[in-house]
């Protein structure tokens, strides 16, 4: 059943490799709470206590809003193959933005995906696993190409439109900074 960690072990980094989908949850001390799926070879283990993800646009910018206002963040991964397993990450999160001095360091870990604009550097205080057992079992048919097409077909330029429309604040009105710190 269940049991604390304070830092990540080999076993729980081979088990995240071995995932193609986590779950991002976020939220201000007063904002609606924001769960997030993310997939696409997004996530990067950078040590026993630390992860990041390359986010993609999207439709909505919530987790960067949050952690601008209150940087805690809980990453979840559920097995929906072989042994039953969650494994929950706890910690504090910073968005670091195109513009960033940090990105490039942090954007090496990732393959060049169209779309990308943020890449959330997580320091992990508290990794905890449960049981699951009543998460179902899937097959893993592949990657949506939706997204890719799409940040492609808008080009840079477009995708930055898209960002100053649909990604400067979150569904509360909290500001992202994606238009301020971005090149």
């Amino acid at each position: 059943m269940g049991q604390r960690f304070p830092a990540l072990s080999e076993q729980h980094r081979a088990f995240i490799a071995e995932q193609r989908i986590f779950f991002v949850g976020t939220a201000t001390a007063d904002s609606r709470v924001n769960v997030s799926p993310k997939g696409m070879d997004s996530l990067r283990v950078l040590g026993p206590g630390r992860v990041a993800w390359l986010n993609l646009t999207g439709s909505g910018n919530e987790t960067a809003a949050h952690v601008q206002v209150l940087p805690r963040m809980t990453i979840m991964f559920c097995a929906f193959a072989g042994a039953p397993l969650i494994l929950r990450l706890y910690g504090s999160a910073r968005a670091v933005h195109t513009g960033d001095a940090e990105w490039a360091d942090l954007a090496r870990h990732f393959p060049p995906l169209p779309g990308a604009r943020q890449i959330f550097d997580l320091a992990i205080d508290l990794v905890q696993s449960s049981c699951g057992f009543a998460v179902p079992l899937f097959d893993y048919a592949g990657e949506r190409p939706t997204l890719i097409d799409w940040a492609e077909k808008k080009g840079p330029a477009g995708v930055k439109g898209y960002w100053a429309e649909k990604n400067r604040s979150s569904i509360d009105g909290i500001p992202t900074g994606i238009v301020e710190r971005s090149r």
